[in-house]
């Protein structure tokens, strides 16, 4: 049999056994990720998947997709590969699940300079664990060697979800009314937005601060803005099965002030109480090292609540007490109002 290979290629850049190298070391990270509705294995041209629909009116798919974004530049600073992958699969999980979707499967895409199989092996561990956590299969995904175009220990990862959801359970931001409470979920840290400013306020891509153990974080700098995106997926659907829940509102690029305002119908105002949670330390150290106006910080960071739910006055207690049974601290953190579609935050 005829194995494949191009001395040519390879002498222009791409080593095609490298990636064959790659797909062999990831398969038990994405053997991890198979589910029941998964038909078949990783290799061929598509992935195959036949969801579950019983007990479905009708049901309605909910797609998302993002990137991890500038991170991955500490990342490869620090040469730790392995959790970025989460961060890829929590933007996109993140987002179907506002519409009350479960994420069936995923994908990802890599483009790096060099095909190195071990550092993409880490990479997709990151995305299986991402995967794993959210309840969602990884059906497939590309590894794209691209020399000339990437510096050769650059990449950049992205990748996109579908999910599912029956129509009459989408959650409809207008049934949302003045008087009902905002849940807010906590965040694991910086999550993977506002990474710019980040590296301009540290100096970061001068590759001098991330090894320094900063008192006030605990850890090393470096380890902090690392800690991945935190997976709302399955907390939320335990919250959705028992709670008639109005809005649910994932607090990414744009913070409290582009985010909450998608949750909610025109004629409201989001009123946020500052104080009613606590903002992580590494939210302090952003804003005091690079002189960040406060209204900059809620407009570029979740300020250390991702994801925000919005339910009756009725059903806060239950709410919050099935988010904690599932491993997330919640917060009452403010009230519906009327007003013009704004987010107000006060004392």
């Amino acid at each position: 049999m005829t194995k494949s290979y191009s001395d040519a290629y390879k002498a222009a850049g791409v080593d095609v056994t490298a990636g064959y190298k790659a797909v062999e070391l990831m398969k038990k990270y994405v053997s991890r990720t198979t589910t029941a509705d998964v038909l078949d294995s990783i290799g061929g041209f598509g992935g195959l998947f036949a969801p579950d629909m019983a007990g479905m009116k009708k049901p309605v798919l909910v797609s998302g997709t993002d990137g991890v974004g500038t991170k991955l530049k500490l990342a490869m600073l620090l040469d730790k590969h392995d959790t970025v992958g989460i961060d890829c699969v929590a933007m996109c999980v993140n987002d179907v699940v506002c519409a009350g979707a479960q994420p069936l499967f995923f994908l990802d895409y890599i483009a790096c300079g060099k095909n190195n199989p071990e550092k993409i092996a880490e990479i997709v561990k990151g995305v299986a664990d991402g995967c794993v956590e959210s309840g969602c299969a990884l059906i497939g995904g590309e590894t794209a060697e691209m020399p000339g175009f990437y510096p050769e220990d650059e990449y950049d990862l992205a990748g996109f979800t579908v999910g599912i959801v029956d129509e009459e359970k989408i959650l409809d931001k207008n049934n949302v009314k003045v008087g009902d409470m905002i849940i807010g979920l906590a965040s694991s840290g910086v999550h993977s937005n506002g990474f710019s400013l980040v590296r301009k306020v540290f100096d970061i891509d001068a590759g001098t601060t991330l090894q320094d153990y900063a008192n006030v974080l605990g850890k090393s700098l470096g380890e902090t803005l690392l800690t991945p995106t935190r997976l709302y997926v399955k907390p939320v659907l335990h919250v959705l099965k028992e709670v008639n829940v109005k809005s649910v509102a994932h607090i990414t690029g744009g913070g409290f002030y582009e985010n909450l305002p998608r949750a909610y119908g025109e004629t409201l105002n989001a009123s946020i109480t500052k104080g009613s949670w606590p903002i992580l330390p590494i939210f302090h150290l952003l804003q005091e090292k690079g002189n960040v106006p406060e209204h900059d910080m809620f407009n570029t960071f979740n300020m250390g609540i991702g994801m925000a739910m919005i339910v009756s006055p009725e059903d806060v207690e239950k709410t919050m007490s099935i988010l904690k049974e599932n491993g997330v601290e919640a917060y009452q953190i403010g009230v519906m109002e009327e007003g013009d579609h704004s987010v107000v935050i006060h004392e």
